[in-house]
C-alpha cells in the first residue's frame, strides 16, 4: 500500500471536506460522536481494566465513524448502527491494533521513567488529576530530558496511528503493516500535516471558549476529517492518474 505525497494546501481542504461530510447528518453526527466518546469515557474509568480496554476498543469505534464517512461519501444514509459497524469489519486485527498501541504506550512510559522520569511517570500513571501545578513543573524540571523524549516518542506513535484503523479495516493491513505505511505516509506528508494540525488547533482553542460548546460541531468535523486525509493520500486505484509515457504523450 503505497501513500501518495499531496498539496500543503490540502491540509485545509481536508477541513473543508470534514464540514462538508458533518453537514449531510448534522444531528446523526452529534449523536453518533457523543454516544462514541461518552461510552469509550464510561469504559476507561471502570476499575482496573478500564484503560486498557478502552485503548483496544478505541479502533474498532473509530473505525465505526470510518465507515459512516465512507457512506456519507458515496450519498447513503448515516445511522447509528455505524458506530459499532466496526465490530463486523476486521474487528480481531483492529483489537489487535489496539493492544499493539497500549504496549507501545507502556513502552514509551518505561523509558521516561529509565531516563529519569520516575516521578512523572507515577503521577501520570496514579489518574489522579494534576492540581498543584508549581509541584508538577518541579516534576517535570527535575526529570531532565525525559518528558521531551516521551513527548517525542509519543509523537511518532501518534502518527503512526495515524491512519493505521483505516488500513487495517479498508484496505485489510496486518496491524504491524498499517503501523508502518501510516507511519511513512505521515512523514511524507508532515509538512500538510503540520498544516491541518496547526488550523485544529487555532479551531480547538475558539471551540473551547464558549464553554467547551463548539467542540459539538467541531469533534465530528475533526473526525470527518480525518477520513478525508486517508482518502487523499491514500486514494482508489481507480483515483490514481497513471504516469505519461511515450507512447500516450505521443
Amino acid at each position: 500500500m503505497q501513500a501518495r505525497k499531496v498539496h500543503t494546501e490540502n491540509g485545509w481542504l481536508w477541513i473543508k471536506q470534514g464540514w462538508w461530510l458533518f453537514k449531510k447528518s448534522p444531528i446523526l453526527w452529534l449523536t453518533l460522536t457523543i454516544i462514541g466518546v461518552s461510552g469509550l469515557i464510561g469504559v476507561s474509568i471502570l476499575p482496573m481494566i478500564g484503560d486498557p480496554l478502552a485503548t483496544i476498543l478505541f479502533p474498532v469505534i473509530f473505525v465505526g465513524l470510518m465507515l459512516g464517512c465512507r457512506a456519507l461519501e458515496h450519498d447513503q444514509e448515516l445511522d447509528l448502527s455505524h458506530l459499532f459497524a466496526g465490530f463486523q469489519n476486521n474487528a480481531s486485527q483492529l483489537m489487535i491494533l489496539g493492544g499493539i498501541n497500549m504496549a507501545f504506550q507502556l513502552l514509551i512510559l518505561g523509558v521516561v521513567n529509565l531516563t529519569g522520569g520516575a516521578a512523572l511517570v507515577e503521577l501520570i500513571m496514579s489518574g489522579q488529576p494534576i492540581t498543584d501545578t508549581a509541584a508538577f513543573e518541579k516534576l517535570v524540571a527535575e526529570a531532565g530530558i525525559a518528558p521531551l523524549l516521551g513527548l517525542l516518542l509519543f509523537g511518532v506513535l501518534m502518527m503512526a496511528m495515524q491512519f493505521a484503523p483505516m488500513l487495517v479495516a479498508f484496505d485489510k493491513l496486518s496491524p504491524f503493516a498499517a503501523l508502518r505505511t501510516s507511519l511513512q505516509a505521515t512523514f511524507r506528508n508532515i509538512v500538510t500535516l503540520g498544516i491541518y494540525g496547526t488550523i485544529m488547533i487555532l479551531f480547538a482553542v475558539m471551540a473551547t471558549l464558549p464553554m467547551f460548546l463548539g467542540w459539538l460541531v467541531l469533534m465530528p468535523v475533526m473526525i470527518a476529517s480525518i477520513y478525508a486525509s486517508y482518502r487523499d493520500i491514500f486514494p482508489l486505484p481507480s483515483e490514481i492518474t497513471p504516469p505519461a509515457t511515450v507512447d500516450n504523450i505521443t
